[in-house]
């Protein structure tokens, strides 16, 4: 009993003093609003703290955790909601956490939040991110940290951190589709009313809005590139088809996705695999050819760099045609997480 993993879907959240209630907001509305149309495997989430009392957070409010720090042994998704930056984590709650990290648990940071986790040591040597304005200060108090400066978020397997606040929807939006595939990730996003994906990779700002004017030349290119991913789709191409040089193309994309083009195809092609693999029973072959990546090889090398699983993996998982969501939920998560 004591070696089996603990339930990914199994969500503790940590309540601190000085919480960040947008911070907190996100990972309720994400892992902790209930959802009856997604049937009864969804998330199931709580909220817990090292204090008893209330918790002061910020815009005056007052926080109640119905559970102590006992919760998080249970949990197989602990979320750290951001934490304060000056302060040293409290010796009991590092324990805690390399303790659930021993068993099996994910660990996830928001925003500030990762500084919990780089006091376990257990980010030592892994890539992680922080919001821009901390990203000096993580690295002079944990200087063993690869700290990722300009990203959305960092997947390490078992341990993954977002950036700025807002990233955190990214991230947990990433964990979803992590557990239970593409449809139910963009379903939520859906209800969330925000984009179903933004790259993880993405700058965690983009240096200058694209003019109004230049917008919907490029939301048109790219509307006709997500329908024909088949194809080669060269920059060059792209390029002429929105009026503008090659050069000129890659820098007002840029300013306008924060990422290349090279980037966000690989990224449009992979979710279109997403969703094949998911509604139909094409063959890998036939699924790579049809999003652009042109062999099997292809697709399960992106497959391994962005999802840390690979096609039939992921098909045995997702497939609407194949299991309940339950045993996809278990079946991604052990294949993705890091030892």
């Amino acid at each position: 009993m004591g070696s089996r993993r603990p339930d990914p879907r199994d969500v503790a959240a940590l309540a601190y003093d000085g919480l960040g209630t947008f911070e907190l907001g996100i990972v309720v509305e994400v892992f902790g609003l209930p959802r009856p149309e997604l049937g009864r495997n969804w998330y199931h989430f709580r909220v817990c703290s090292l204090e008893r009392r209330g918790l002061r957070a910020t815009g005056g409010l007052t926080v109640q955790a119905a559970g102590g720090l006992a919760q998080l042994a249970r949990a197989g998704t602990i979320v750290i909601p951001g934490w304060r930056v000056r302060d040293t984590p409290p010796p009991r709650l590092v324990a805690a956490l390399r303790r659930a990290h021993a068993r099996g648990a994910r660990l996830v940071s928001v925003c500030s939040g990762v500084f919990v986790l780089a006091a376990t040591g257990l980010l030592d040597g892994r890539r992680a991110s922080t919001h821009w304005r901390y990203v000096d200060a993580l690295r002079s108090q944990y200087p063993r940290v690869v700290v990722e400066p300009d990203v959305l978020y960092v997947d390490e397997g078992s341990i993954l951190t977002s950036a700025g606040s807002a990233a955190g929807i990214d991230l947990c939006l990433h964990i979803v589709r992590r557990d239970f595939g593409a449809e139910i990730a963009n379903h939520v996003a859906r209800r969330l009313v925000v984009p179903p994906v933004r790259d993880g990779g993405q700058a965690q700002f983009a240096v200058q809005p694209m003019p109004r004017d230049e917008a919907p030349a490029l939301a048109r290119v790219l509307d006709w590139a997500n329908a024909h991913l088949e194809r080669p789709l060269l920059v060059e191409a792209l390029a002429a088809r929105a009026g503008m040089s090659p050069r000129n193309f890659a820098r007002r994309f840029k300013e306008a996705t924060g990422t290349t083009p090279h980037r966000w195809l690989v990224h449009q092609r992979v979710l279109a695999a997403q969703r094949l693999l998911e509604q139909t029973g094409r063959s890998i072959d036939r699924v790579a050819e049809s999003v652009g990546l042109q062999t099997a090889a292809t697709l399960r090398e992106h497959f391994r760099r962005t999802l840390k699983t690979t096609p039939s993996a992921y098909r045995r998982a997702f497939s609407v045609r194949a299991r309940p969501a339950s045993a996809a939920a278990a079946s991604i998560s052990g294949s993705s997480r890091r030892p």
